[in-house]
């Protein structure tokens, strides 16, 4: 491959194998599933393995093209995820499967569009209070009349025409990116502690404000959403961020308590947040009302086992919401604990490698972006989870990468090529692969050289041209 090194073309390599494999297990899921529901092979079995190794080939081929030094794993574990999610989702709605299909072609097509236009991350960090802005009216989006839309309780949807979606999911990218490049701008500024209120030492106003403003926004959604579970992804992402930036853990701990505190008044004065409490703590008092998911999906992990009840023997559709807020429930119920627990370490492997980004690189802005989009997958994987396995009260989060949903589906594809492009990024700066020019710099470049000619020779390059011979006195 010209342009790289030995490195560079192990790591595609290593992608292209891993992805493969990731492509197969995907294909076996999906024919176990079919011959345990219906005792037969699927028909369109070959339709489907073309499509799927269609879709994760492309993706490929654009991280080969453009992000040749990224790290090998992330492409790969995305594309388990994604491929069981499908199978799943399959197994219990036709119909939803058939939307999930062209949501990810829309994702792969914002995965490659993304590491084509963001060829320099750092330069995402001039746009941070653009980012930030849009960020605000998008977590604010759902609360306007006539826009937003209440699902379950909680107000985080959006209806544009035929078009629903949940902005949150956007505006956690373009918070995340924000508070890089605040955060590596200011820093230093925030961790000094230079206004004294007492005994303690706290930021200058001005420094902080920003990022308690976020906070609020954290806490806006709690309340006027009544949305726990983007109120946490948003809050952890802004405490874990200023945390890193500042090497501070007084931020961890004093955050952690002011959301402890602001949970706490929201259970105090919304019913809806005060039902999801009673149910995590004892669903079985309402089996058959408020309770029922969770208990229905209690049954299915129970039922899982071990090794499973098998792919296409099981009843995960009578758990309500299977193929979103459930789908983990439903994995494990026809692929068991085995299954369940390969889910969960694919995650972990995920945020490691996602960590791994951020210490690979010397670019603070980068490190915190890395950190932060890394932290996003990372607490709204656990918040799912953890809701399904009854560590933490429900919400309506989707479990990244395999529940159904486009919103969640696009915005996760469009994390995770800024993640790859942050570990080619890293990758060229260690001279691991080579640090070539964009086709802007090369533009940039083209155009910088036109001008210079043009300033030595305003003929236009005129006098080149010879002129008559003149033979005689």
């Amino acid at each position: 491959m010209a342009g790289t090194t030995a490195i560079g073309r192990s790591r595609r390599n290593t992608e292209l194998t891993l992805v493969v494999m990731a492509g197969l297990i995907t294909g076996a899921a999906y024919t176990l599933a079919a011959l345990g529901a219906n005792a037969e092979i699927p028909a369109r079995i070959g339709p489907f393995l073309g499509a799927l190794l269609v879709l994760v080939g492309i993706a490929h081929l654009a991280v080969r093209l453009m992000a040749r030094g990224a790290d090998p794993t992330l492409l790969p574990l995305t594309a388990f995820l994604h491929g069981i999610g499908y199978v799943m989702i399959t197994r219990l709605s036709e119909r939803l499967a058939g939307l999930q299909t062209l949501w990810s072609l829309v994702a792969v097509g914002a995965f490659v569009a993304t590491l084509f236009f963001v060829r320099r991350p750092a330069d995402l960090a001039r746009y941070k209070w653009t980012l930030f802005f849009a960020g605000a009216v998008l977590l604010l989006l759902p609360m306007v009349p006539g826009l937003g839309r209440s699902v379950g309780g909680a107000r985080i949807w959006v209806t544009v025409g035929p078009i629903n979606f949940q902005p949150g999911e956007f505006a956690k990218l373009a918070l995340a990116i924000f508070f890089a490049g605040y955060l590596a701008e200011r820093r230093e500024l925030i961790a000094a502690s230079t206004w004294k209120v007492g005994p303690l030492r706290l930021p200058e106003p001005r420094y902080i404000a920003p990022l308690l403003v976020a906070w609020g926004f954290s806490i806006v959604v709690m309340v006027g959403q009544q949305d726990l579970g983007f109120a946490l992804i948003f809050f952890m992402l802004f405490l874990v961020m200023i945390w890193v930036a500042t090497e501070k853990i007084g931020y961890l701990v004093v955050g952690l308590g002011m959301f402890a505190g602001a949970a706490g008044i929201a259970w105090r004065a919304f019913d809806h947040v005060q039902t999801r409490v009673d149910i995590w703590i004892d669903p079985w008092s309402r089996p058959f009302g408020s309770g029922y998911q969770i208990v229905q999906a209690l049954y299915g992990l129970g039922d899982g086992g071990v090794a499973g009840t098998g792919l296409g023997r099981g009843s995960p559709g009578t758990v309500p919401a299977a193929p979103t807020d459930f789908i983990f429930a439903a994995v494990s119920e026809e692929m068991g604990m085995i299954g369940g627990s390969a889910v969960i370490m694919a995650y972990l492997l995920f945020i490691g490698a996602g960590l791994r980004v951020a210490v690979r690189t010397e670019n603070t802005f980068e490190k915190l972006l890395a950190v932060g989009l890394t932290t996003i997958v990372g607490v709204q994987a656990f918040v799912i989870l953890g809701g399904v396995l009854k560590l933490v009260p429900l919400t309506g989060v989707t479990l990244p990468f395999m529940s159904y949903g486009g919103s969640s589906l696009l915005s996760t594809y469009v994390l995770l090529a800024l993640l790859l492009r942050l570990s080619d990024t890293g990758a060229r700066r260690l001279g691991e692969v080579p640090d070539q020019p964009t086709p802007g710099e090369r533009w940039a470049a083209w155009r910088l050289r036109r001008r210079a000619r043009r300033a030595h020779d305003p003929s236009g390059g005129a006098g080149d041209v010879p002129g008559p011979v003149v033979v005689g006195p």
